[in-house]
């Protein structure tokens, strides 16, 4: 009947269910969240794991929850959105690019936010008085999926890659959203003259949060974080990067690293 089946979504591991050093989240970030992936023997291991599924979804899982659609199109697709991580949605430039149709590009991408692999993180709206951005943005949620789909080895290929600081992004949000309490609303800010968050969490209960991500060991805001959050007035405002240690950027923001930032919005759960 009506009402008596709960939906609870298994994400892969996140930065709290992968405990330990710096390396290890390191290890996660490169690799990502599925079990066999992260706990392969190698690098080498662990990437032919991953392209095995991205393969096997593709002929396999994907045609049983939609109209048959041609898994060489879906990958191609699948890679463009990689290569794009963290992009505003231009459906019209993916489908010239695949020779498909635009309506054909959104139902493609319908198909893979619905089986969880992709995310559409919507922008802010709301009467702020400002020109503000209406596409979303699409992320490869798992970042080992998006490296597979990259042919990225190691950190070592990934920190040479044009993709390094948009897969942190979207590693980083995948991160914090698999621990935020129900109810939480995420969306980006950016606004027609350029002002962006990244990242904004209207938390239950505690107001909405504004998180900025740098893939950088001493992050610095730019102007434009600084009048986005002039326009949304958030309760509090942070910078997530790759360091360990929590400091001041200035008496309004505070640097965090994704472990301790994760643990901050878990916290926050009630």
């Amino acid at each position: 009947m009506a009402g008596r089946i709960a939906y609870v979504e298994m994400g892969p591991l996140d930065a709290l269910e992968a405990k330990g050093t710096n390396a290890r989240l390191s290890t996660l970030w490169v690799r990502g969240g599925f079990p066999d992936s992260y706990l392969a023997r190698s690098d080498a291991e662990s990437l032919a794991i991953r392209e095995d599924f991205i393969r096997t979804y593709l002929e396999r899982d994907v045609p049983q929850f939609g109209p048959r659609s041609p898994a060489e199109t879906l990958e191609r697709l699948w890679t463009m959105l990689a290569h794009n991580q963290g992009a505003l949605l231009n459906s019209s430039r993916l489908a010239s690019g695949l020779s498909i149709s635009a309506p054909t590009i959104t139902r493609y991408i319908d198909l893979l936010v619905d089986l969880l692999l992709v995310r559409r993180l919507s922008p802010l709206h709301g009467n702020l008085g400002k020109r503000l951005v209406k596409s979303p943005k699409v992320y490869v949620r798992d970042s080992g999926v998006l490296h597979a789909l990259l042919r990225i080895l190691d950190h070592n290929e990934l920190s040479g890659h044009p993709v390094v600081g948009t897969s942190w992004e979207g590693f980083v949000i995948e991160n914090l959203l698999s621990v935020a309490p129900p109810r939480t609303q995420a969306s980006f800010y950016r606004s027609g003259a350029g002002a962006e968050i990244d990242l904004v969490l209207e938390l239950p209960k505690h107001g909405r949060w504004a998180i900025e991500i740098k893939h950088s060991l001493a992050p610095r805001l730019e102007k434009g974080f600084h009048i986005a959050c002039e326009d949304i007035a958030p309760k509090r405002r942070f910078v997530v990067y790759s360091g360990e240690d929590r400091y001041p950027i200035s008496p309004l923001v505070e640097a965090i690293g994704v472990r301790e930032m994760a643990e901050l919005i878990a916290t926050h759960s009630t």
